[in-house]
């Protein structure tokens, strides 16, 4: 059976950029986030329940989520984000075990950015957690996204510390050069496959 192996990280950490050295060897992935805002946009229960909760604003005129008006609420009202990933996570759970179920490998990764938030990590059989320093993360995010420092670390004060993920972590990956995080991942793909294949 495929085992599933959790990937994780602060916001700004380049879990994007490890997760697409890992599908350069063909691993299979699910990537919870993007799936997470479909599955808000296309289930309709989902939606109404969303629509119950935040107003008929968290969806535009275009049917689409409203990614900035749910965002002003949630990342600034700990509350209100607590009560978005209840309705949220076990539709995205139940598409990931489906999801999981289809395929044929050694092993898959999951990425979620709160895999620990959420109790995801539950279901998976190892976790690797990506890092780096907050100044370089904050900085990344920044450029990224056009936002500005505080909005970095609202978001940041949202999730779990390092600290507290190192300590649950099975693997880590320190993301500042791009040479040695892609040794990094070599290795853990070489682990996992002699491991798990």
């Amino acid at each position: 059976m495929t085992k599933i192996i959790g990937l994780t990280g602060g916001i700004g950490s380049g879990k994007s950029t490890v997760l697409r050295l890992f599908a350069q060897k063909n691993v299979p992935y699910y990537i919870a986030d993007i799936e997470a805002k479909m599955l808000m946009e296309s289930d309709a229960g989902l939606r109404k329940k969303i629509i119950e909760h935040f107003g008929e604003q968290a969806y535009n005129d275009e049917d689409r989520l409203n990614t900035g008006y749910i965002a002003s609420i949630v990342f600034t009202q700990p509350e209100e984000l607590k009560a978005l990933n209840a309705m949220v996570h076990p539709v995205v759970h139940a598409d990931f075990l489906s999801f999981a179920k289809k395929i044929k490998a050694p092993y898959l990764i999951y990425e979620n950015a709160i895999l620990y938030e959420s109790g995801a990590d539950a279901f998976c059989d190892a976790v690797i957690l990506v890092t780096a320093p907050e100044e370089e993360r904050i900085r990344r995010v920044m450029s990224r996204d056009g936002v500005s420092e505080q909005q970095v670390r609202d978001r940041i004060r949202n999730q779990w510390s390092e600290e507290r993920k190192k300590a649950l972590a099975d693997y880590i990956i320190t993301n500042i050069d791009p040479v040695d995080t892609q040794h990094q991942v070599d290795e853990l793909h070489r682990m996992f496959v002699e491991k798990y294949g």
